[in-house]
Parts: structure tokens; C-alpha cells; sequence
């Protein structure tokens, strides 16, 4: 069950800074090469510089990525280019943006969510290296940045109905923008009355991590290793609790785009052998254009169809008997076995490239992208071997795999817009 509670959290001041758009950053994960470059050159107080700083070529145990972002923090701490509220509060965050044609808001809520991995729902596997790269941060720094993105679900919309009122009568203490133009609206609520409404509220929902799985996990890791060393909370805010943002999914506004995959790396790889070796599982059908086969696979989408651009064009691949997963997947539900993803990465990545979970794991073969156009370029260039285009995960998918306790292949969704980082930091308070 879900147990938030305010917190003292910190904000740039706007006295120093200037505009929150300069400083706010997209989560890690999604930091690119030329992303990092842009928001560093934003602003010299980027979020960046504390969640992917540069490295640089005399990097040592003593002066790393890691040990430079406590000591940014540290610095902005007792300048005042962050300030620590003056009470304890929840914020409401809005997210408007236009997707798939409509104007659309996603209405959540920021707060403190104990750590209790028994009953959280995660759905996605994650990856060794950035656990281990989001763990020495947070030893360093001893603080949360980017949010841990939950969805819950609740058809009466009690959370939405008793913000509602606040949010349509006062100004927002957040305002900025993304890259994509979205806007994102934070407001402040200090009034105990109206935090007891959304704590009861959401005392009794499951949560589920839609986005922030590696950050979920290294929180949990921090945790039992300041309790292995005998440290113990100073306050709330500290190592058992996390800054998380709570969506329902029963209100409107939840988008979910969806992940493409680039193939690389394939000894011997030749298409034409591939899209011959596919049709024992699939029907392979070519296309003209890249509009012809992402119209094929959309449509095709309660078949389980996957689009597909290789060297010998652009083909589209739907499952032939959807029952043959049973066999590749023995050992997982029927929600599990009958994900897009799933059929990809079973039917396909491992059986005819030889790409499996270790390989994945590994991160040897297979890249990601949502954008088509650089996905094909990519191929075209042969930097790829294939490039898979996909339908998006729908969040009932989600639920349900994590429902069964099961994790789907990484990379199997992304939430739309992602929650910007550097709106609100919390710093844990730790006796040691």
C-alpha cells in the first residue's frame, strides 16, 4: 500500500537562477551526449551538472563525476541558489502537452513514498550499470533529484477532486518548459487538512513504477546499506523514504510512447536469410514506405505485429499462432507471453540473432530509440543492422505483468512526457 508524507523539500531560487526552464533537465537516462552539452551551456546551474556531470581525463577515486556533483550541491546549498521550504508540503504537477494530435494533461502528485520493494510493483528488468551509477550518486550526494514516476489507480479520482479547487484558484511556484515545448506547472500544498485527504486517499492503492526502475532500486540498495552500517533516520527525510510523483490512471492524460529497437553486432547477419527464417513464426509481408509498414503494424496491432527495415526493405512481421510463446516462454503468464515486447525479444532477438537476455543484459546488440526517422538512418547508413518499429505498451498492460510479480524485457515503455528533474530536490537527514 502507498504511504506518502511531506517534506521539506529544496527549490532553485529564481532570484539567482533566472528562468526554472534553464536549470530543469529530462531524468539521466534520457541525458544524451548533445543533451548534457545543451543543458550545460543552458545554464551555469543546470540540474545536469549534479545527475551526469563531464568526466574528465585525471578522474580518480578522490575527484570524479561523483565526488564534483556533492560538492556542486554542497556549494548551492549555502549560496541560496537552492532553498529549503519553510514547511513541510506536497505539490501538485501538471504536465500539458499535445500528443497523437490532442491537448492533453497529466495530473500528479510529488511526495515522500516509503520504501516498501514488497509492495511495489515493478515491470521492467534493469541493467547493472546504471544501478551502479545512480548508487555512487547517491552515496556521494546523499540526496534525491530525479522522481520515481508511480502509477495507482483510482476510478473515483478522490486525489484529482480535492486538489482541484486549489490548483484552478493560485498561481503555480513552478513553471518550465521541456524540450518538446510541454509545460509543467508545480503547485505547493501546505494545508495538513487537504495532505491527510490524499495520504487516506491512497493508503490502500498498489503502486507501480512506470518510470524510474533503476532509481527505485538503487533507493532500496542505499537503504539497506545505511541500516547494514547502523545509521538511522534523523528525520523523515532520509533513507527510507523516496521522492516519488503518483499518477492515476483512471484520470485522463496518461500517453505512453512506444520504445524502438536498432540490431547491431549480428555476425553474419543477411537480411534476406533473416526475413526467410522469420516465416516459420510470422507472416512477412514488404511494404514500399516506412508509412506503409508503421500503417500495417498499427493496424495489426491485436495481432501482435512488428515492423521491420533492414537492407532489404521495410516488411512487416505478425505472429502466425500466437500459442507458439507458450513454448518459448514456458514460465510466464499469458499477459507476459502476449506483450509485443515479449514476442520481439522471445521469437525473434533470441531465436534468429542469437540476441538473449545475457546479450541484452549487456547491452552488446540492441539500442533503443522512439524516434523512426533516426532508427532508419541509421540502417540506411549501416550503423544497424535492423531496425524494429513497435506498438506502444498500453498502462493496463503494465498493471497486469506486475500483477503476476513479473518484469518485462527493459525498455518496454516510455511514459510521455518524462517528469523534468530539478523542480524539487529532497536531502536526506542521516544519523550516523
Amino acid at each position: 500500500m502507498a504511504k506518502i508524507i511531506p517534506f521539506r523539500g529544496y527549490r532553485y531560487n529564481p532570484d539567482v537562477v533566472g528562468s526554472i526552464t534553464d536549470v530543469v533537465a529530462p531524468p539521466y537516462d534520457r541525458v544524451y551526449p548533445d543533451v548534457q552539452e545543451e543543458r550545460l551551456n543552458a545554464s551555469p546551474f543546470n540540474i545536469v551538472r549534479i545527475i551526469k556531470g563531464l568526466s574528465e581525463a585525471n578522474d580518480s577515486s578522490g575527484n570524479n563525476v561523483y565526488t564534483r556533483a556533492a560538492e556542486c550541491l554542497e556549494a548551492w546549498l549555502k549560496d541560496n541558489t537552492l532553498i529549503r521550504e519553510d514547511e513541510p508540503a506536497i505539490y501538485a504537477y501538471h504536465q500539458t502537452y499535445e500528443f497523437a494530435g490532442q491537448k492533453l494533461t497529466r495530473k500528479g502528485v510529488i511526495a515522500l513514498g516509503k520504501l516498501e520493494p514488497e509492495r511495489v510493483h515493478a515491470h521492467e528488468k534493469t541493467l547493472r550499470g546504471p544501478r551502479e551509477d545512480r548508487l555512487n550518486l547517491m552515496r556521494a550526494t546523499e540526496a534525491n533529484f530525479g522522481h520515481i514516476f508511480m502509477l495507482y489507480n483510482d476510478p473515483e479520482r478522490t486525489t484529482e477532486n480535492a486538489l482541484g479547487n486549489l490548483i484552478s484558484s493560485e498561481t503555480p511556484i513552478i513553471e518550465a518548459k521541456d524540450a518538446d515545448g510541454n509545460l509543467h506547472q508545480v503547485w505547493r500544498i501546505t494545508d495538513e487538512q487537504l495532505i491527510g485527504t490524499v495520504q487516506e486517499a491512497l493508503s490502500d492503492k498498489d503502486l507501480y513504477i512506470a518510470d524510474g526502475h533503476h532509481r527505485y532500486e538503487t533507493a532500496v540498495n542505499f537503504m539497506q546499506e545505511c541500516e547494514q552500517a547502523g545509521w538511522t533516520p534523523a528525520a523523515d527525510e532520509s533513507f527510507g523514504y523516496r521522492m516519488m510523483t503518483l499518477f492515476n490512471v483512471s484520470e485522463p492524460g496518461m500517453s505512453i510512447r512506444p520504445i524502438f529497437r536498432l540490431v547491431h553486432g549480428v555476425e553474419g547477419f543477411e537480411a534476406d536469410a533473416f526475413l526467410q527464417a522469420a516465416e516459420e513464426r510470422f507472416e512477412v509481408t514488404a511494404h514500399e514506405t516506412f508509412e506503409e509498414m508503421a500503417e500495417a503494424t498499427h493496424a495489426g496491432r491485436a495481432a501482435h505485429t512488428v515492423g521491420c527495415f533492414t537492407s532489404a526493405g521495410f516488411h512487416s512481421l505478425q505472429i502466425k499462432n500466437l500459442s507458439s510463446m507458450d513454448e518459448l516462454i514456458p514460465d510466464r503468464s499469458v499477459d507476459y507471453r502476449q506483450l509485443d515486447v515479449s514476442i520481439l525479444h522471445a521469437g525473434i532477438l533470441e531465436p534468429l540473432l542469437g540476441i538473449d537476455a545475457k546479450a541484452l543484459e549487456e547491452q552488446k546488440n540492441v539500442t533503443y530509440t522512439v524516434d523512426p526517422k533516426k532508427g532508419i538512418s541509421a540502417v540506411k547508413q549501416g550503423d544497424e543492422q535492423i531496425f524494429f518499429f513497435m506498438n506502444s505498451t498500453a498502462a493496463d498492460e503494465v498493471i497486469r505483468v506486475a500483477d503476476h510479480g513479473e518484469k518485462m524485457p527493459q525498455k518496454s515503455t516510455d511514459f510521455y512526457p518524462k517528469l523534468l528533474t530539478g523542480l524539487v530536490l529532497t536531502k536526506m537527514e542521516i544519523a550516523k
